[in-house]
């Protein structure tokens, strides 16, 4: 079943050089389910994608459907309620309270999706996550991989049926980036649909389908080369 669809979905920006287009004509899918990695260079429009999907922007022209939802078509309180209930992120800024400990920060996004028992949830998604030990400790208290993992604990949380992270190994060593993607990895085989961002092409390795882009349009769209590898064949 289709989770997201993009047809002929364009974003252009006015600046003060003329109008800039970050997506052209974009035909998407991502069934329940799915493991889907987008690759290609900075500026080739992956961040735009993912914001389009999540209901931070919206297109220009063309049609964005999301877990049942006419994304381009959804009132101001139909879309937030979108993001609470259908779509969790991960960003690469993170985005973290900083008032908050990391538990606390985990189990805002589990309490904002209405999960059941979200103290629970919290804590069981952080030992996941290899941050049990760092529970009490405040954002300006952890190293960036660290916070990396806190922000990646508080999407699964949510247990939303669409999870879309921005180069979310990008702050981690090897070690802890193949512990993130399997993770990932299990939330899209419990029937969410999971869309990573990458510059890394060898996490393509272990997705369903490798889409990537360039100038703002898709330029493939398919499994991958060699097929679906598990996550630990991969090596950078």
């Amino acid at each position: 079943m289709a989770m997201i669809e993009l047809e002929g979905v364009a974003r252009r920006f006015e600046t003060g050089a003329g109008r800039v287009s970050a997506l052209t004509d974009v035909d998407l899918r991502v069934d329940t389910g799915e493991f889907v990695v987008v690759l290609g260079p900075s500026g080739s429009g992956k961040t735009t994608l993912l914001n389009l999907i999540g209901a931070l922007d919206s297109p220009t022209e063309g049609v964005a459907r999301v877990a049942g939802r006419d994304l381009t078509q959804a009132s101001r309180s139909e879309l937030f309620e979108y993001r609470r209930e259908s779509v969790s992120f991960v960003f690469q800024t993170f985005n973290l309270f900083p008032g908050l400990t990391a538990l606390e920060n985990v189990r805002f996004g589990a309490d904002v999706a209405g999960v059941d028992d979200a103290p629970a949830v919290a804590e069981r998604v952080l030992v996941d996550v290899g941050l049990g030990d760092r529970a009490a400790h405040f954002p300006a208290q952890l190293s960036g991989g660290e916070q990396q993992r806190v922000a990646i604990a508080r999407a699964l949380a949510t247990g939303n049926e669409v999870l879309l992270a921005d180069e979310p190994t990008g702050e981690l060593d090897f070690q802890t980036g193949v512990q993130i993607l399997e993770l990932l990895r299990a939330d899209a085989e419990r029937g969410a649909a999971v869309l990573v961002v990458t510059h890394n092409r060898e996490i393509s390795r272990i997705a369903d389908r490798v889409v990537e882009l360039s100038g703002g349009r898709v330029v493939s769209d398919g499994p991958p080369p060699e097929g679906r590898k598990p996550v630990s064949d991969l090596h950078w």
